[in-house]
């Protein structure tokens, strides 16, 4: 007898599972509780909840919040807040904010252009060679990561929100993305059709090119036109009226960015891995030509250091998380132990961080920004504060709190300057990359 047919379930099965349940009275409270409230809130230690404090000893944020709406930008979101902290003190502005509806309409149409030229790669592959299946399973995805946007910034520039603002489909990227994702599968299909077929590196590049325009016309439609060059006046805080004339996105990123992307590193908490070692994922990127992905590999103790010493210098830090585990939304906070599952269902979950991230349990899902830390007497960090991109009316207008056992579980990297770092890591920075896989976890986009 095989195992399937063995381990089917039989009468006696269901029926002993009905009497285990019906055995313990907690598992009909929460059923009831459940039935009537979302789990989350009923799994809600509240003693934990409102026991964090949201005071810092170190707060840099003076501005509002922004909102990414129904669209995975959340990384460039992180990545243009950060940098819009150096414009808004150049500009003498209380509030400004680059255009994300610009980065992202060059990522879309990179991407595209990313994803076709994989294809071309491995036309000689099957189309369910697991490579192959994984790029066409995450085609036209919002999501990213630091160095794709260091890599948008550096070849697109950047223009104010008014320049390029937010259309619906920006905001409401599904549909567009949908159309997109037609589109390059399509193409595809045609590409890998051509390749066994025979045809020339020269017929494939035409091809690819004629896909492109179809990819360059849904996004203009959508998004609206990326501009070339833009006429570039504001009026400041006091009132004073200034203008910069004629513009290009690169002028202006060039004039405005205060922050030396081109020394900033991507640091990453990986506890599969070796530390000290630098790590890249096979076709993961975004930009043909540009800065590839690569992260350096170390210890939490490093992770939070660094973090710290940036945001007493006076910085805030772009990072990537698991933002869903033990997280209320309402309260604005995340603690390792905020949601008591184990109680509701009667079980026990405890898997490490290294064994979530094997076993697909948690990965980086989401960007944000560090803006504030919370340092004890002793030195050391104890609570973070959050910059999210959900608008205002969430957590403190828009701000959370992470407690430092939240940190430690559930975040997996940060962009730091690369000086920040002891002498043997930076050196480790000039290390071969190792290659994971293209369905690695540390390979998941934050959006």
């Amino acid at each position: 007898m095989d195992a399937g047919s063995r381990n089917a379930l039989g009468t006696d099965d269901l029926e002993l599972l009905r009497k285990q349940f019906a055995a313990n009275p907690a598992n009909r409270l929460a059923q009831n509780a459940v039935a009537a409230t979302p789990v989350d809130q009923v799994a809600l230690d509240r003693s934990v909840g409102n026991g964090i404090d949201h005071a810092v000893s170190h707060l840099l944020d003076d501005w509002k919040a922004t909102d990414q709406r129904k669209s995975g930008r959340c990384w460039l979101f992180a990545g243009l807040n950060l940098l819009r902290v150096g414009a808004k003190r150049k500009l003498n502005l209380k509030d400004f904010e680059f255009s994300q509806n610009h980065l992202m309409f060059w990522d879309k149409l990179e991407r595209a252009n990313y994803f076709l030229t994989a294809m071309i790669e491995t036309a000689g592959a099957d189309v369910d060679d697991r490579t192959v299946a994984h790029l066409l399973g995450t085609v036209a995805e919002d999501g990213g990561q630091w160095n794709m946007f260091v890599a948008l910034v550096a070849k697109h520039g950047l223009v104010p929100k008014t320049a390029m603002p937010e259309t619906d489909s920006s905001g409401q990227t599904a549909r567009m993305n949908s159309i997109l994702q037609k589109v390059l599968r399509e193409g595809a299909h045609a590409l890998r059709t051509a390749a066994a077929a025979g045809a020339t590196d020269a017929e494939l590049d035409e091809q690819r090119r004629e896909i492109l325009a179809v990819v360059y016309r849904v996004l203009a439609i959508h998004l609206g036109n990326p501009p070339e060059r833009f006429e570039w006046q504001w009026t400041d805080a006091d009132r004073q009226y200034h203008r910069d004339g004629e513009l290009t996105p690169q002028q202006f990123a060039q004039r405005y960015v205060e922050l030396p992307l081109a020394d900033y590193v991507c640091l990453v908490h990986d506890p599969r891995n070796p530390t000290g070692r630098t790590y890249t994922v096979e076709y993961l990127g975004n930009v043909l030509g540009g800065a590839p992905v690569v992260y350096l590999n170390v210890d939490m103790a490093v992770l939070k250091d660094v973090a710290a010493k940036t945001i007493t210098g006076g910085e805030p830090v772009w990072f990537g998380c698991d933002v869903a585990q033990q997280f209320d939304k309402k309260l604005g906070v995340w603690d390792a132990k905020l949601l008591d599952y184990p109680s509701v269902y009667s079980t026990t979950f405890g898997l490490s961080k290294a064994e979530r991230l094997a076993y697909h349990e948690s990965a980086m899902s989401h960007a944000m920004l560090f803006t504030g830390v919370d340092i004890a007497d002793d030195g050391a960090p104890r609570r973070w504060r959050v910059e999210n991109s959900w608008g205002t009316d969430l957590g403190q207008e828009g701000f959370f709190t992470m407690t430092d056992s939240w940190f430690d579980e559930y975040v997996f990297e940060i962009a730091a300057r690369a000086d920040l770092l002891p002498a043997e890591l930076r050196e480790a920075l000039a290390g071969e990359p190792t290659v994971l896989p293209a369905w690695d976890p540390m390979g998941a986009l934050a959006r």
